[in-house]
């Protein structure tokens, strides 16, 4: 690839490109399990790794469909771009569903109209003053 990219240089009086090969790659292994922040923060991470890498993609294609002025180098250019402005929306939506699968504390204050005490007056006193 090296030796294709240099003579393409030498043919087109252009400087080459550097590639930089990353061939570094990480096997996660998921754990099985319901709970919610746990996946959501796998799914998060996920997201947020998709994000950053097609960041890095986007202006590596930008700058091909630039120097080649293709059409069809600025559709894939325009595809990606939405792409990632659609994992930027899901990442918005994780944390919406995250917040709707969670169970709800319940803070409302209560208001006691009417309350009925089932026994004797003697129990009845004897909670009163427990309760002091």
């Amino acid at each position: 690839m090296k030796k294709l990219n240099e003579n393409l240089s030498e043919i087109f009086d252009v400087e080459p490109i550097q590639i930089k090969e990353n061939k570094s790659t990480e096997i996660v292994t998921v754990e099985a399990g319901n709970d919610i922040d746990t996946d959501t923060n796998f799914a998060r991470e996920n997201i947020k790794q998709l994000i950053n890498k097609g960041n890095k993609s986007l202006e590596e294609l930008s700058t091909v469909a630039n120097q080649s002025e293709s059409p069809r180098a600025y559709e894939v250019l325009a595809t990606m771009m939405k792409n990632l402005a659609d994992m930027n929306k899901d990442l918005l939506e994780l944390q919406k569903r995250k917040r709707d699968l969670q169970p709800k504390e319940s803070t409302q204050n209560l208001n006691i109209d009417k309350a009925v005490f089932v026994g004797s007056t003697a129990e009845l006193v004897k909670m009163i003053k427990s309760n002091k």
